[in-house]
């Protein structure tokens, strides 16, 4: 594979590959599809490796190829009108994205950005198509996928707009817990280190403001950090600043 170099970051491809069939298996996108198909599929696949802050694709690019994380975690962002970056979601290890764009054969709408050290498995556009033509059940399954990361994207383009910044941060980490978070002795702690700057970009402020806002959490114990990694130590307290519980 040709090696890209640029903002759009580049491509480190392992050598040798790795069982991708195996882990296409293990994604419940694919669950009602037999193990032919998913090995014919693999085939054609390739794994990526990028380091934290690489693009796996840009915003506009054309929709080329369907991703799925195999490991680290991905956000996806749009660039606003203003130039700023917004954080749409950050999606971890068996989540898909770039699908829409894809099966509809347009631009993708937003970028994909590692956020950490990341492997993704990329699927060419025409082996995805043929396959959902194959079996339906597959544009099923990314259709509730995608009306759950709808309702999300409702609720913060709500909370947005109305919503303290103090309460768009709460609600932003308590859905990173609930969804990603390991629950431990001392609280929830998040499987990535996520920096001020990308808890801004997913709150919608400034990162001054969200650094002001974390270091009053960080002295009244509802968050600490261990080894750069954020630990929600009362998410009760975050529920009450929110006054219900985000589902």
């Amino acid at each position: 594979m040709t090696q890209i170099i640029g903002t759009r970051g580049r491509y480190h491809p392992f050598m040798p590959m790795k069982n991708i069939a195996g882990f296409l298996r293990t994604a419940p996108l694919f669950a009602a599809v037999p193990p032919d198909e998913i090995q014919m599929m693999a085939t054609m696949a390739s794994e990526d490796q990028y380091r934290a802050r690489e693009y796996v694709f840009m915003q506009g690019d054309p929709a080329a190829w369907f991703c799925l994380v195999r490991t680290g975690r991905v956000k996806i962002l749009r660039q606003a009108t203003s130039g700023k970056e917004v954080v749409l979601e950050i999606v971890g290890p068996g989540e898909p994205f770039g699908g829409v764009a894809v099966l509809e054969r347009r631009p993708y709408p937003a970028s994909a950005q590692a956020l950490e050290a990341s492997t993704v498995v990329r699927i060419p556009e025409a082996s995805i198509v043929a396959l959902v033509a194959r079996y339906p059940v597959v544009v099923r399954e990314m259709a509730l996928m995608i009306g759950r990361r709808l309702r999300s994207a409702h609720d913060s383009v709500e909370s947005l707009a109305a919503d303290p910044v103090e309460i768009r941060l709460a609600t932003r980490l308590i859905r990173l817990a609930e969804a990603q978070g390991t629950r431990g002795e001392h609280g929830i702690t998040l499987p990535f280190r996520i920096t001020r700057q990308t808890l801004a970009d997913m709150s919608g402020t400034t990162v001054e403001t969200t650094i002001r806002v974390m270091s009053v959490w960080l002295k009244k114990g509802v968050v600490s950090e261990d080894s750069g990694r954020l630990v929600i130590l009362s998410i009760q307290a975050l529920r009450e600043l929110v006054g219900v519980d985000p589902q």
